[in-house]
């Protein structure tokens, strides 16, 4: 019998989101402990292999980095959430790694204090939704009609795009439909809305605020 899972992590942290959402899609019983990480306790030090989150303590074990604890809990809980196919789920891997990249692009845009800097991370955070829009099936999701492990790793990335969105007017998915659609899709479902705290959209425009970068300066009161 697996031990309860706890996720350990920070509430901005979209990458323990990815997690947090593949439990609730399949009703797994879990905690989550939330830390500083400008001041973490002295028991995480010792808990984390490297100093980082997310983490997932498994009993005495750990484990760390998103998509391998992704995939151990889709693993220990049957129905998997991967496609059948291992071909489309080696690709869906390496999509998931390439959501990886935007989002640090995306953080890149939302922090740099110059704004012709900012603007080109914007062109880089474009111009990979544009190859994302490229090879998405055109369906509710990413592979279609069925939910699978690369849906659950794109919505935190979509929910701070829609922070962004909101809270500055910049719409980064204006050119990309069927992104836009996904968007929509994953942000309506339950295990998407309960993933964060609720106080998740005012702590992204506070960060937003104390990072003090372009974005910032459009930010609507």
């Amino acid at each position: 019998m697996t031990p309860k899972l706890e996720l350990i992590s920070f509430k901005l942290c979209p990458f323990v989101q990815r997690a947090v959402i593949v439990l609730k899609q399949k009703n797994i019983d879990f905690d989550i402990t939330y830390i500083d990480l400008n001041n973490p306790p002295e028991w995480f030090k010792e808990v984390s292999p490297l100093g980082q989150v997310p983490v997932l303590k498994v009993g005495d074990e750990v484990l760390f980095e998103s998509s391998v604890i992704q995939e151990y809990v889709d693993e220990i809980t049957p129905p998997s959430l991967q496609p059948n196919d291992p071909l489309i789920k080696a690709k869906n891997r390496a999509w998931i790694s390439f959501g990886g990249d935007i989002l640090m692009a995306m953080h890149s845009m939302v922090t740099h204090k110059d704004e012709a800097i900012s603007n080109e991370k914007r062109s880089v955070v474009l111009q990979k939704l544009q190859q994302l829009e490229a090879v998405h099936s055109g369906g509710s999701y990413f592979n279609g009609e069925e939910f699978n492990m690369i849906d659950a790793a794109y919505a935190p990335m979509f929910m701070r795009i829609d922070f962004i969105k909101n809270l500055t007017g910049v719409d980064v998915l204006a050119e990309t439909p069927k992104l836009a659609n996904w968007s929509k899709k994953l942000l309506a479902m339950e295990s998407v809305k309960e993933s964060v705290v609720p106080e998740l959209p005012v702590m992204y425009k506070g960060m937003m605020k104390h990072m003090d970068g372009y974005l910032a300066t459009l930010l609507k009161e």
